[in-house]
């Protein structure tokens, strides 16, 4: 059973070095996570793609917020990680939460 384990990823979101693209990686006990920003919504995810380990920063996200992959352009929704282009693959999304004492990334313990 996985235990929940939130961790502080910044004092504020404006603290968080965003690329043009939107997104960034963070290290965060010991695992790397991407961080992304499009429209004033925030989500977390896995670093590398699960098709083929694409670096998911290095990637975009599209017009209407799916999470594109830099490697063979797979899309992920940010917020329930499902493969929106069709190939049936699926993306850990992690909970994100903006507390008065600062931005909070849920793992469970699985993936530490």
């Amino acid at each position: 059973m996985a235990i929940n384990s939130w961790h502080k990823i910044a004092e504020s979101i404006s603290e968080i070095d965003f690329s043009a693209n939107g997104l960034a990686m963070l290290e965060v006990a010991g695992k790397t996570i991407t961080v992304g920003l499009h429209n004033n919504r925030f989500f977390a995810c896995i670093q590398k793609c699960p098709h083929a380990g694409g670096i998911l920063a290095d990637g975009y996200i599209d017009a209407i917020g799916n999470l594109v992959c830099p490697v063979h352009r797979y899309k992920f929704d940010t917020q329930n990680g499902r493969n929106t282009s069709g190939e049936g693959y699926y993306l850990k999304i992690f909970a994100l939460e903006l507390r008065e004492d600062g931005v909070f990334v849920n793992i469970p313990n699985q993936h530490l």
